[in-house]
């Protein structure tokens, strides 16, 4: 039985596709643009493109969406019409299809204004639990979405897993001020002391979710890398990151002197996988700890996945 993965020309979707045809499973994948992992082309937004493509389906992975950097290229209307309406044409496709699981890409970014401590707070310590704040149209239809997969889930029983993602594409941070002061490969290893995943392991914990969506129902996890801090470091994270970092490693300090490299001054937020690491049986591979091993083997921090993919120039523009 086949699955399904949209946005397969896209950075996640791709690595679905590659995953997938490597390891023999069946998988046929949908966008917008032609590429060499995309099987169909065409809209989620079109009904019958949808019912047709999912036609002896067996499960649905949900990438495509429209993300934070096109807040300032594409209107409201766009975000609502890809995201939300999107997603509930695929949900009503999948349910009429009957397929086992539903698997949909969300973001950190939902939770929005959550993720802002205060003056003199501790860096805000980001569960599950946490209420979203979205604080723009991106969050908020990303949220809605969620919401829709929730509501087939529990009353017309379609399994359904979201999976809210934290940073996992290798373009320049969408932060002038950090890209202005900060090498991109400087940052992206910074993050994953607290907001950065590798692709890989984004796909991992989509692969568990598919198996796992039909005895869980529902359920939504935080997908980042292991983070090395625990609750006690919030305030200390806040006021000085650059020192929680050095005693926890001290050998970062050389490893990023040879590059000229820093550490951020302050870490604001910081992302708790470990539900999804108790509830999905998920192991994160690849974490600051290991991104060190390799800057000290001389070799590239990301996966060979994400070396593979490499950057497509669209989240950035």
């Amino acid at each position: 039985m086949t699955i399904i993965v949209t946005g397969s020309a896209g950075h996640l979707g791709e690595a679905l596709m590659r995953t997938l045809r490597a390891v023999g499973r069946p998988a046929l994948g949908l966008d917008l643009t032609p590429s060499p992992y995309t099987d169909r082309v065409g809209s989620i937004n079109d009904r019958g493109f949808v019912v047709e493509s999912l036609r002896g389906a067996r499960a649905v992975v949900h990438c495509a969406t429209l993300h934070k950097p096109h807040v300032s290229t594409r209107d409201d209307k766009d975000f609502l019409t890809t995201n939300a309406a999107g997603t509930l044409t695929l949900l009503e496709a999948a349910l009429d299809a009957r397929v086992e699981a539903f698997v949909y890409t969300s973001t950190t970014s939902v939770f929005g204004s959550a993720l802002t401590p205060g003056a003199g707070e501790p860096a805000a310590w980001i569960t599950e639990r946490v209420p979203p704040v979205p604080k723009n149209i991106y969050g908020a239809t990303k949220q809605a979405a969620e919401l829709l997969c929730e509501l087939y889930a529990r009353q017309r029983g379609l399994p359904a897993v979201v999976l809210r993602a934290s940073r996992f594409f290798p373009e320049a941070d969408d932060d002038p001020r950090v890209s202005a002061a900060y090498e991109i490969a400087n940052t992206q290893v910074n993050e994953l002391l607290y907001r950065r995943v590798d692709i890989a392991d984004v796909v991992s914990a989509h692969l568990l979710a598919l198996d796992k969506a039909p005895a869980l129902g529902f359920a939504r996890y935080i997908v980042s890398a292991t983070t090395p801090f625990s609750p006690d470091d919030a305030l200390a994270l806040r006021q000085d990151a650059a020192a929680v970092v050095r005693r926890a490693f001290p050998e970062h300090e050389a490893l990023y002197a040879q590059r000229g490299w820093r550490m951020f001054p302050s870490i604001d937020r910081v992302y708790d996988n470990r539900a999804a690491v108790a509830e999905l049986g998920w192991r994160p591979l690849y974490d600051f700890r290991r991104a060190l091993d390799r800057l000290a083997a001389g070799e590239d921090f990301r996966s060979p996945l994400a070396q593979a993919i490499g950057a497509k120039g669209y989240h950035g523009s």
